[in-house]
């Protein structure tokens, strides 16, 4: 049995070493003991020391990994380095192992990382900042009390958004401090060693009591658990039962029905119908909140490194009754800054094509495969690059999400890219376009991107395929208008 000793509980790089030489070495997981040092143990490095040299063993890992195990070994789960370890010792001889999202170990490094993921979200959100001092000698404080270990991770944040100010991020597991030139750290100390509160927590208590609107209250949108690292923690039960008692009592007290008479039965079918008719409302509402819930959870996605440099998550758009859902392959320049998907060059291209196959657009579901935008900067300029097989696999879930939402009748693929998301596999255009297939009980359609049409040098060639490209919209036309005979 090898124990390896890390230097910290978030050591990334002193895992990342032990476990390559590790593997290197053939050492199974079952032989591996992972703990964190104490004072008087020693470092991780020294405890790998015995094992020999592989020089000639190689092995890679993807991007996506790299990225999961960063976020996981934020996770308090104390089995996250061994369960990484079997990880990474399953993928050297299974590559596609990441994309098997029912298998155990897959899905709980997932689950650890979206968590650590929605930490640092709360803490970007909730935190607030007391103001100690006055005017020249005035420093800024938060408390602050992640479910994971996420400070050090989180911080940058708060350094780019408050630069011009000195703060201290308290937190039970280490402390954070900006000089406005660099950000250090101290130990975790306990929440009554924190400053006393002044004048800028006052005034958040004030801001929240004058916004709070009990017609729209939510308890449960964040759990009592949270409450602790709010400033406005102390005022809203207080606001919470005040509301509960503006809605109960004899504020909704009622009569019960008396029995309906005959010359009361037209009223009774009226209301009736005015039920359907709002039943109909609440479920078209239920329905668009199902893309507005992935909306939402997409735009925190960190499934591949695509998101650190792009400006935001560009996801669908349209009716969620959509018959016909389009798949591109990716934002844009234009799409990244708007996010919105098919406004640029391309997007005018593809209105025009469907304006003349006789699609209107706003009844059309529009996406892409990947959902950030992937480019290599030219000085000021973003030049676009092919989205990869990983990044494509790892934004697969979204369009296999939005596709279980919609339920379009059919789904046309909009370039290579879109077609290998949609099939799953890669698929030549050339060989397949123009013609339906049959997947998993959808019908697909595949064509090249509008933005091949932008890059044909020769004006008659641009014409031609033009038309080309309409003609394929035109067989999801008809499609749609008489299936059977498209079919």
């Amino acid at each position: 049995m090898r124990i390896i000793v890390l230097d910290n509980d978030t050591d990334f790089e002193g895992w990342r070493k032990a476990a390559r030489r590790l593997a290197l070495n053939d050492v199974k997981p079952a032989e591996v003991t992972w703990t964190v040092r104490k004072d008087d143990e020693l470092s991780s490095a020294s405890c790998v020391n015995d094992l020999p040299d592989a020089p000639q063993a190689r092995f890679n890992v993807t991007a996506i990994f790299v990225e999961l195990a960063k976020a996981a070994i934020l996770h308090r789960n104390d089995e996250r380095f061994a369960l990484l370890y079997r990880l990474l010792w399953r993928l050297r001889s299974h590559h596609d192992l990441l994309s098997a999202t029912d298998d155990p170990d897959v899905a709980e490094v997932h689950a650890m990382a979206r968590a650590v993921y929605g930490d640092i979200d709360r803490m970007h959100a909730q935190l607030r900042f007391r103001e100690i001092g006055r005017e020249r000698t005035a420093h800024y404080v938060a408390w602050f009390e992640p479910e994971h270990r996420i400070v050090e991770f989180a911080a940058p944040f708060f350094a780019g958004r408050f630069a011009d100010m000195p703060w201290s991020i308290l937190t039970p597991d280490v402390c954070a401090h900006w000089d406005g030139h660099a950000i250090s750290t101290s130990p975790g100390i306990a929440k009554s060693e924190v400053p006393n509160e002044d004048r800028l927590e006052e005034a958040w208590r004030r801001h929240d009591n004058g916004l709070f609107n009990p017609a729209r209250l939510k308890v449960m949108e964040m759990p009592q658990a949270y409450w602790r690292n709010l400033p406005e923690d102390s005022i809203i039960k207080p606001l919470i039962e005040d509301a509960m008692r503006m809605t109960s009592g004899p504020f909704i007290a009622r009569k019960a029905a008396a029995p309906l008479k005959p010359q009361d039965e037209p009223m009774a079918r009226k209301q009736a119908r005015d039920k359907q008719v709002k039943d109909k409302q609440i479920q078209d509402k239920q329905a668009h909140d199902t893309i507005a819930a992935l909306r939402e959870e997409a735009a925190h996605c960190r499934a591949c490194p695509l998101w650190k440099d792009a400006t935001q998550t560009v996801f669908g758009e349209g009716p969620q009754d959509a018959s016909l859902m389009l798949v591109g392959e990716q934002p844009g320049d234009k799409e990244d800054l708007a996010g919105h998907p098919f406004v640029g060059p391309a997007g005018q291209m593809l209105d025009r094509a469907l304006e003349d196959a006789g699609i209107a657009r706003a009844k059309v579901y529009i996406t892409n495969a990947v959902k950030h935008f992937k480019f290599v900067p030219r000085g000021k300029i973003r030049l676009h690059q092919k989205p990869g097989t990983p990044e494509i696999r790892a934004c697969r879930q979204w369009y296999a999400r939005e596709l279980d939402a919609i339920r379009p009748e059919l789904v046309v693929a909009l370039g290579a890219t879109a077609a290998q998301s949609v099939l799953g596999k890669i698929t030549p255009i050339n060989k397949n376009r123009g013609r339906l297939i049959d997947h998993d009980g959808t019908k697909v359609l595949v064509t090249v991107h509008p933005s091949y049409l932008l890059r044909l040098p020769d004006e008659k060639a641009r014409a031609l395929e033009y038309q080309r490209f309409v003609d394929d919209l035109k067989i999801a036309a008809d499609q749609l208008r008489n299936p059977a005979r498209a079919a």
